[in-house]
């Protein structure tokens, strides 16, 4: 039997959401498991306790830290979150090294570039980015790199303002793109070697207004880029130039059924390993939408939903060896996890495994 680390992001205090909810937190920190990879089966190991709201994590692509935003909107008396770094022991638990706030409120997306240099920070209610150096020993440095974003679109009550839901580095490393929900806009930069943000005006995405960009992911292979509107809820197909870094639209689907008309909001979206599929979750209707993806076109082909095995289903993950699928069900404090054939793209639900207010799955 082989096994696999993991590390489970919650939410451990009250927190007020773009929608106008408030979310009552019961986490007590970061979780960490470890995966049997024949069977599914999920093996507590140990919970990292005393981190506020550690919602998104980010490891370093030599798996020796984590990166975790506290999405807070007050830190240390200033109007702002804060980000957590971390030490991964032998044993892979955590060692505490230190915090930074965020310079806005409620950071809700953590990356680190592919040199784990910098580290990139979203704050979502204020809707700008920071971007920190890191030290020798992983611990955050000085903020390098600070960018608000201003403006609006459409919907009066979820994009009065910008709000910067993540930041994705295109397969390159020489681009990283922002979608802002609150601005219906991905907004490209260029990292620069000491740590700047550069806007690139021509680079950037402007979305159908009402869309609201939440996150995107690249193809394995092909230079197509998929972008989840969690306001619209459908997956925009985008051509990506990588040699001016811009975007073009080839397809946009939807994630729900045809004449589905209750309230929903998408979450996450992610392409299977092998670039065969792609799965998107949906909150309300509490379903992963499956696609297949052309392995010429990157076009997607809808072929059903299946149940995300509890209530409001937010960040989700493959297995590193792509035979399983994990939700994080925030509302139904559970993550499921579900076999996947990476042939035909169908989904089983195995197991739900007990965690407070889930929000982000991570494997080491």
């Amino acid at each position: 039997m082989s096994r696999e680390t993991l590390y489970i992001g919650t939410y451990t205090r009250p927190i007020l959401f773009g929608t106008g909810e408030i979310l009552h937190g019961k986490g007590k920190g970061i979780y960490i498991y470890e995966m049997d990879t024949d069977t599914g089966e999920l093996i507590p190991v140990a919970v990292e306790e005393g981190i506020d709201n550690p919602s998104f994590l980010a490891i370093s692509t030599g798996k020796d830290y984590l990166y975790a935003v506290n999405e807070l909107k007050e830190f240390e008396g200033s109007e702002c979150g804060s980000v957590s770094s971390f030490a991964i022991e032998k044993t892979r638990r955590l060692k505490f090294l230190n915090k930074k706030p965020t310079g806005g409120q409620d950071p809700c997306h953590v990356c680190v570039d592919r040199t784990a240099r910098y580290v990139i920070v979203s704050n979502f209610m204020t809707g700008s980015v920071a971007v920190f150096d890191t030290a020798e020993d992983g611990s955050l440095g000085t903020c390098t790199s600070f960018i608000q974003h201003k403006g609006g679109s459409v919907n009066k009550a979820r994009q009065a303002g910008p709000h910067a839901h993540s930041a994705v580095f295109s397969p390159d490393g020489r681009y990283l793109y922002v979608p802002d929900l609150g601005l219906d806009k991905v907004v490209a930069y260029r990292l620069t070697d000491d740590g700047r943000l550069e806007e690139l005006t021509e680079a950037s995405y402007t979305c159908e207004p009402g869309f609201g960009p939440r996150y995107c992911e690249f193809h394995p292979s092909l230079p197509i880029c998929y972008l989840i509107g969690e306001l619209s809820s459908e997956v925009a197909v985008l051509a990506w130039d990588n040699k001016w870094g811009s975007f073009r639209d080839i397809q946009k689907v939807s994630t729900l059924p045809t004449g589905y008309s209750c309230n929903n909001i998408c979450a996450d979206l992610h392409v299977s390993k092998n670039g065969s599929f792609l799965l998107a979750s949906n909150r309300g209707h509490d379903s992963i939408a499956r696609y297949a993806v052309d392995s010429h076109t990157g076009k997607l082909k809808f072929l059903g939903h299946v149940p995300s095995g509890g209530n409001t289903p937010r960040n989700f993950t493959f297995s590193p060896d792509n035979r399983f699928v994990l939700v994080g069900n925030q509302d139904s404090d559970c993550v499921s996890v579900f076999t996947f054939n990476d042939k035909n793209g169908e989904m089983n639900q195995v197991q739900n495994y007990p965690v407070p207010t889930p929000v982000c799955v991570k494997f080491l």
